[in-house]
């Protein structure tokens, strides 16, 4: 967003703070702002809207999204964003990640509900402003509850008829069933597509469109399994038939799509707008959670890339990936997998004394892989630009004792074995972009819905359509990506093979693992496809093989807990069943 949409934000917060607060509205300082001196203008409007926005960025919303993927089988986490709790199966009802969901989603319901409320009842703002307006505040409530949708089940569901002077913390609604909970989102985003203009001018970069409530009401029916609704949002977007010029496409630099300039390419459909200066820390943790300490801010690396997932990246042939055809034993031989990774440094600890054994083959397989494997993952032996010392450095991941980032060595908190991320992940402060107290504010856009999902869901899809020719059509425009360039399903080889529903959607199901890590996806693809429970009561292993902690799933766990702090509050919310 530009600068005059970061005051905005700042402006709209402390503004709809105050017009939400538990007192009498009418008794308010002539010289404050109140429901009688605000919504008077355009920009009044504009400015009320964008407090929905914001509340996109609490904890448990999408500030720290990217940590669902440590509830699947491509993340690895420990403690905050790492989800630790529910990874390990001992998350209760009272857990505070099950009541922040619930609690930060219903804020943003709320806001949106002021919005609405208050655009509804004036009458000096321009028709149009309202109606577009209003078409934001209706989409982002839908996310929200869409939100809700997907942790809860049906939830409580409050309007903007709700009196928030009135009834501020007296809701007393029992849960709605899951239908109707998905029949008011619905209905929200068929207003949302009809207000929303297909897109803003440069100045309101990151406002919803009318693509974005295409593309979101196409994930709500995917994932209540009404594929034939679904494929025509999608087709809509992708297909343009009445020729409104949505001209999304893929941007042709993977990793670039992480980074400034990318994260608002044609293929951003709708992201969560960030950034960060002097006085504006309005970025997301991405440093803080995935980085590791030669990341700026000395970051902890909460949240990284599983094992699973790094093995799971092809050869560049489409082949699937074996560490035996490189290093023969690997997958039996603890010894070779130590041979492999395991590095010894020189008496001072400031250099490498000697590399691993299979140091060259290892280097050499990582040449042969998707390219988006080194895109997304820092792996052992390759390098990176941190922050240390207040400038930056030159760092190389070496598994050894000893070592430390002041000596230029990435350092991976409680000595794990794993992976890191590089995705996502600042490289020293980004060319000045940001400052060294900023980990938890780092300026690259978060995307809630890109083209390339979009093209994959539609691939799914068409898949359960039994359409399996244009299903694997769909799949193959993102495998082949300018910058990824991976060979076609169906283009020769054996092993590229995909001609059955159940083979496409093994395709579908790896694809979106390798495309979409960091970003949250995964734990709601496994939810609706009903595989978390096969993919998570497994042992969570490093490297080396050696078991760092044990995930644990139960078929409770496919409906969150309602929160224990809001049932003794409301005796009317019923509890999920198990819980």
């Amino acid at each position: 967003m530009k600068k005059l949409n970061r005051i905005n934000v700042f402006f709209a917060v402390a503004l709809l703070w105050i017009l939400s607060a538990c007192y009498e509205l009418d008794l308010y300082p002539k010289s404050q702002l109140s429901p009688e001196t605000f919504w008077k203008t355009d920009e009044h409007a504009k400015q009320g809207v964008m407090a929905c926005y914001q509340a996109l960025k609490w904890n448990e919303t999408y500030y720290r999204f990217f940590g669902m993927d440590c509830l699947t089988d491509i993340g690895t986490g420990y403690d905050d964003a790492g989800y630790w709790d529910i990874s390990r199966g001992t998350w209760t009802a009272a857990s505070g990640y099950v009541l922040n969901r619930w609690t930060h989603s219903y804020d943003g319901i709320s806001r949106t509900n002021l919005v609405i409320q208050n655009i509804l009842s004036s009458e000096t703002i321009n028709e149009d402003v309202k109606h577009k307006v209003l078409g934001e505040a209706k989409f982002l409530r839908a996310l929200y509850y869409f939100f809700l949708l997907n942790h809860f089940g049906g939830v409580p569901i409050y309007d903007e008829t709700v009196d928030y002077n009135k009834e501020y913390m007296k809701f007393t609604k029992a849960r709605s069933s899951e239908q109707d909970t998905r029949d008011f989102i619905l209905k929200d985003l068929e207003y949302a597509m009809e207000a929303l203009p297909v897109s803003w001018p440069e100045a309101d970069y990151g406002r919803a469109t009318k693509g974005a409530a295409y593309a979101l009401r196409g994930r709500v029916y995917l994932y209540n399994q009404q594929y034939d609704l679904a494929v025509k949002d999608f087709e809509e977007i992708v297909l343009d038939p009445s020729g409104v010029g949505y001209n999304y496409e893929l941007y042709p630099d993977y990793a670039g799509l992480f980074l400034p300039t990318g994260d608002k390419s044609n293929e951003m459909i709708f992201s969560v707008q960030n950034h960060a200066s002097v006085g504006f820390n309005l970025g997301m943790p991405y440093a803080w959670y995935m980085g590791s300490n030669a990341c700026v801010g000395t970051s902890w690396n909460n949240v990284m890339p599983s094992v699973d997932l790094v093995d799971s990246y092809e050869l560049k042939d489409g082949r699937p990936f074996n560490w035996n055809d490189f290093i023969p034993s690997f997958n039996e031989s603890r010894e070779v997998r130590e041979q492999t990774f395991l590095s010894t440094l020189t008496g001072d600890k400031k250099s490498v004394e000697s590399y691993p054994l299979y140091y060259d083959k290892l280097l050499s397989m990582y040449e042969e892989r998707d390219p988006r494997m080194q895109q997304t993952v820092i792996l052992p032996y390759t390098h990176y630009k941190g922050w240390v010392g207040n400038k930056e450095k030159d760092c190389e991941y070496v598994i050894a004792s000893g070592v430390a980032t002041t000596n230029g060595f990435i350092v991976v908190n409680r000595g794990y074995k794993t992976y890191l991320f590089r995705k996502f992940v600042p490289e020293g402060i980004m060319g000045g972009l940001m400052t060294a107290s900023q980990r938890a504010s780092v300026p690259i856009n978060f995307p809630i819905i890109r083209y390339a999902d979009v093209l994959l869901m539609l691939a799914e899809c068409y898949n359960e359509q039994g359409d399996i020719d244009q299903a694997v059509e769909y799949i193959n425009k993102v495998r082949q990506r300018s910058s990824v360039n991976m060979p076609a399903i169906n283009s020769g080889p054996a092993w590229l093979d995909a001609r059955s529903k159940s083979a496409v959607f093994e395709r579908i199901k790896h694809e979106r693992a390798v495309e979409f890590p960091a970003e949250g996806l995964r734990y709601y693809d496994l939810k609706r496809w009903r595989l978390l429970k096969e993919t998570q009561n497994s042992d969570e292993k490093d490297m080396l093989g050696t078991t760092i902690y044990v995930n644990k799933f139960e078929d409770k766990d496919y409906l969150w807990p309602i929160p224990l702090q809001e049932r003794d509050r409301n005796k009317n919310l019923e509890q999920n069943q198990g819980w």
